[in-house]
């Protein structure tokens, strides 16, 4: 039985193919939503934190995240 490769947390990459931004841009973006949420440096940001924020439907990010 072959498992699907997926991950709860986003990273920079991700939030580039998402928006269209740069990855610095998508850097700071990631930066600023973790701030806004209270997150520690070395917590994640989970994709559905990330859709929450956005208000992007998790269904259209997942679709760009995994192909």
């Amino acid at each position: 039985m072959k498992l699907k490769n997926q991950r709860v947390c986003i990273y920079p990459k991700d939030i580039q193919r998402i928006t269209g931004k740069s990855y610095r841009q998508s850097t700071r973006l990631l930066q600023k939503i973790k701030k806004d949420l209270n997150k520690l440096e070395n917590e994640f940001l989970t994709i559905d934190e990330f859709c929450t924020y956005s208000g992007i439907k998790y269904e259209q990010v997942t679709h760009l995240i995994f192909g």
